[in-house]
């Protein structure tokens, strides 16, 4: 049986959340050093363009709840995006208060060479993995999330 919070002293270093946590901002930061210096973009400018990427067409709130980060942070990446011309704003059709965001063309060629670029991360991360360790392991992060966000897919 695993020990809980409720029999033992709080050790963050045995925390799930704060391992968790520990462990994400390491990932992400040691993958952001690589494209900052290749693009001079950050991680947050990275996680807009990724969603954009996958999903053209989203307003800041829609990218904000995708990538679970603070509105005021992905509203100044996605300034700074436009400043440097790798995303564009446009106003919606139907509500010209409203406006979708997309990549430029300069835009997609940059995450066309951060992709490959995440991917050999990805690769190196579970390197010392098995295949289906690599696969136990996304179903405990599925497990986790729908725990954690139980109203809705994190992913």
């Amino acid at each position: 049986m695993v020990e809980t919070l409720k029999s033992r002293p709080l050790r963050l270093g045995d925390y799930l959340p704060y391992r968790l946590s520990v462990l994400s901002n390491t990932i992400s930061r040691n993958i952001a050093e690589k494209y900052e210096a290749a693009f001079g973009i950050s991680m947050r400018q990275w996680r807009v363009m990724a969603i954009l990427g996958e999903a053209p067409g989203l307003n800041a709130t829609d990218i904000s709840d995708r990538a679970a980060m603070d509105k005021v942070a992905v509203s100044r990446a996605v300034s700074v995006l436009i400043e440097m011309e790798l995303v564009r704003r446009q106003a919606t059709q139907h509500d010209g208060r409203r406006s979708c965001l997309f990549l430029t063309t300069r835009g997609e060629e940059i995450y066309g060479q951060i992709v490959p670029m995440a991917a050999a991360y990805e690769a190196e991360l579970t390197g010392a993995m098995d295949a289906d360790e690599v696969r136990k392991l996304l179903e405990l992060l599925d497990a986790c999330a729908s725990v954690a966000a139980p109203d809705r897919t994190l992913w």
